[in-house]
């Protein structure tokens, strides 16, 4: 960390520098306080890591000359207030950025993404996923690092949302079963290998798209402040889950964990990719949805724009209402096996379920209860996610956190 002496006070160089030293090692906790917002003043920051108020001045002015948040050090005083007010942090609205790619069945998406979440960027949307993963991820990647010539932006790494379980540590998507990929595709390898061939400088990650999209919405949106936070979405094809225990994603032993597509709730029903039948991936999902209304899927948009449009638009249609309350049904019954399992104490939904608890809140929070073990007394908080494009934001998390980590080596390494 840096300071220097102010010659006008003799022996405050040694204090400075001492304080900086004690301050070191919360520099990233101090960051992760602002970039998620639990920290909008100084007083709070000191508060939060339990420092001195001068050692929590000289991290907020380390992270200052890093480019990283603004310090203003004489805000307004609000009305009534009595004291002088605290200094504010905030993100640094000109900082660094993450690259952050997004890969589904119906395209992709690159964009760059700041600190506390803010989309600086986005590259316009392809709607056609080859074969080929190098080949799309090569795509993608340059279309990142285009928006980084524009914007002249530093860039601290990328990170790659995949419609698909990613195993760790080899970084393979094991089942992209909506994509025409190969399974076992090594996508942060290639990731990794384009993000390098563009000039792109920072390390590369990849992961689960609801993965990501639950990380982003636990540090950014509808799931701040839970413990225990499940998140289940539907995107453009299949359903996915993800859990958060105390600000981590669970992913199990291998990074598979979670796949709650593939959970039955209607053992009669469609086969499954995975073999099965009745899964929420093919019970739940926008194609599900059309075809019980006896819609066929159009070519023009995405299936899931399709299935928002029919509950938004011919919910009097008496096939599209009883395809709703078919779907909200199905995916009540798989919610209520997981809360039984996992016992979260908040659930976020995406995509075409977060339209479907728009459209039949008290419904879907009816069959949940009714079918958990602990019924109406134990009722579990449903809310719909809040981020737009919450897996990129998602995938922009990977990348900054071995700055919240460690922002001075991490912004050195990718300098």
């Amino acid at each position: 960390m840096s300071g220097k002496a102010d010659p006008r006070r003799p022996g405050e160089g040694t204090t400075s520098r001492t304080r900086l030293d004690r301050g070191r090692g919360a520099l990233g906790p101090a960051l992760e306080l602002v970039h998620t917002g639990r920290a909008p003043t100084r007083a709070v920051l000191t508060a939060e890591l339990g420092v001195t108020r001068a050692t929590a001045g000289a991290v907020a002015a380390e992270l200052e000359a890093l480019g990283l948040i603004r310090v203003d050090a004489r805000p307004t005083a609000a009305a009534g207030s009595q004291g002088r007010p605290s200094h504010r942090l905030a993100l640094a609205e000109d900082g660094p950025v993450a690259l952050a790619a997004q890969v589904h069945a119906d395209g992709f998406r690159a964009a760059l993404v700041g600190l506390g979440g803010r989309i600086v960027a986005t590259a316009p949307g392809c709607e056609a996923v080859a074969a080929d993963p190098a080949k799309v991820l090569g795509q993608v990647v340059e279309a990142g690092a285009a928006l980084l010539r524009e914007t002249g932006r530093h860039c601290v790494g990328a990170g790659l949302a995949v419609p698909s379980a990613v195993a760790e540590p080899e970084g393979l998507a094991l089942n992209p079963l909506h994509l025409a990929w190969p399974a076992g595709s090594p996508v942060r390898e290639i990731f990794a290998d384009q993000v390098r061939a563009a000039g792109i400088t920072g390390p590369a990650f990849a992961a689960n798209d609801v993965n990501l999209a639950a990380l982003a919405e636990h540090r950014h949106g509808a799931g701040r402040g839970s413990r225990d936070l499940l998140c289940v979405a539907t995107g453009h094809r299949g359903v996915g889950g993800a859990l958060v225990l105390d600000g981590r994603l669970h992913t199990g032993s291998a990074g598979l964990a979670l796949e709650v597509g593939h959970l039955t709730v209607n053992p009669e029903g469609r086969p499954c990719h995975c073999g099965s039948r009745g899964c929420l991936d093919v019970e739940a999902d926008p194609l599900a949805l059309l075809t019980t209304a006896g819609r066929r899927p159009g070519p023009v948009v995405s299936l899931l724009q399709q299935a928002n449009d029919l509950i938004l638009h011919e919910s009097d249609d008496p096939g599209v209402r009883a395809a709703v309350e078919t779907l909200v049904e199905r995916l009540g019954l798989g919610l209520a096996g997981l809360v039984n399992i996992l016992n979260p104490d908040r659930i976020i939904l995406g995509g075409l379920h977060r339209t479907l608890l728009d459209a039949h809140p008290e419904r879907l929070r009816a069959v949940v209860a009714d079918r958990s073990l602990w019924g109406r007394s134990g009722v579990v908080p449903i809310l719909p996610c809040t981020l737009d494009h919450n897996s990129l934001v998602g995938a922009a998390e990977l990348a900054w956190q071995p700055v919240l980590d460690d922002p001075l080596g991490a912004l050195a390494a990718a300098a």
